[in-house]
Order: structure tokens, then sequence, then C-alpha cells
């Protein structure tokens, strides 16, 4: 794995991962957005045959990355999971008990419709629409601004397209920074890119592969 890229915002360090997570240092926080835990098996039980393996792989890749960086914390920035509950859910309440000493609290997301009594099972606090730890702002679905702080959010699932020689060009996940919010790429390998202006950024990491490219 790549070593992490360091980030300073607001005082604070943020250290960037090509597996689509940030550590914020200060807090000892690992955080991730738009996780869609479940969907792969949502889609098998509509008839669309996707493979297990890719929501194990998201799964390893997030057991990994707290092995790496030993949080006291995850913050999970909406679409922690992707619909009702299935087996895939299943297999996360298992992980869940590995993990019994970690802290997460998830800023709801749209497709977070499980029942309450769920996610406190899960040992899982759930907010709702924000989340302030300062100097941040958490939300899914929109970068709200507030004084003083500085936004992060999700949904987007946010790319960059990056030209080659002639017409060519090709489309990666990105951290997407701004001058008071930043949109994080989607944890889930099964989602989809927005393209993003370039123009209006203060910072684009884009994610090659598993290496991380500042632009």
């Amino acid at each position: 794995m790549q070593a992490p890229l360091r980030h300073q915002l607001q005082g604070q360090t943020l250290w960037l991962s090509a597996q689509r997570s940030l550590f914020w240092e200060e807090e000892k926080a690992l955080v991730v957005s738009d996780l869609h835990f479940g969907k792969t098996g949502h889609f098998r039980k509509a008839g669309i045959a996707v493979p297990q393996g890719v929501y194990k792989e998201d799964l390893q890749r997030l057991v990994n990355l707290l092995h790496y960086f030993g949080p006291s914390q995850l913050i999970v920035v909406g679409d922690f999971f992707h619909s009702h509950a299935n087996v895939e859910l299943d297999w996360f309440r298992r992980w869940r008990n590995e993990f019994s000493s970690l802290a997460i609290t998830l800023v709801k997301g749209n497709h977070d419709i499980l029942k309450d009594d769920w996610y406190r099972a899960a040992a899982i606090e759930v907010v709702h629409p924000t989340l302030v730890a300062k100097p941040f702002l958490f939300a899914h679905d929109r970068c709200d601004t507030a004084p003083g702080l500085y936004s992060f959010c999700g949904h987007i699932h946010p790319g960059v397209s990056i030209h080659g020689l002639g017409k060519q060009s090709l489309r990666f996940p990105c951290f997407y920074f701004g001058p008071d919010h930043c949109i994080l790429p989607a944890f889930s390998k099964f989602t989809g890119a927005v393209s993003m202006d370039k123009g209006q950024a203060d910072a684009i990491y884009a994610i090659v592969e598993n290496e991380l490219i500042k632009l």
C-alpha cells in the first residue's frame, strides 16, 4: 500500500489514503464515505449477478485500514449501508463483534434506511443531518457551511478526468478540496464517479489504481 499523503487543513493533519479514506491524526479518526455495504447483495436479490467478492474486498480494505492507522473512532459520512438488511449485513455484524471497542459514528445518508434498533444492536451512533467536530463539519448529501468550520461531505462520488495523448481520457475517483469543503471519494469500488470542475478546486488527489496523484 502506498504511504498516505499528508494534507494540512485548519491546523489539523489529515492523512489521505489511496484506499479511499482519510485519517484525522489529532482525533485518531478514520473518515470514509459511501461504503454502500450490502449493495451487491441487493443487486443479486434483484436477479443481477454481482459477485460477492466485490463486497468482501471492500470490507477487507476497511479492516486493513483499521489495522494500519489504529483509529479510536470511525466516522462514516453517509451511505454506510445500501438498502434493507441482507446476508451481507449479517456478515458485517459478525465483523463488528471483532472490532467492538471501535466507536462508530454514522452521519445518516439517503441509503441508510435500516431500522434504528439495527444500528443500536451494531453499536453505531447515528446523527442527522450533520456532525460537528471542530474545526470540521460532516454532512452526507451537501457540504453545509458554518462560520469557522470546514465541511466534509460525500454522496456525489467525485471523479476527475485525466487526459492523455490525442483525445484519450480516463476518469478516476478523487478527493476534491474546495475553499470551504471537501467532497470525499466513495469507499465502495462498486460505484461510478461524477466529473468535477478542476478550476473550482484548491486541491485534487486522484486515486489511480492504488496510488494518489495530486493534480
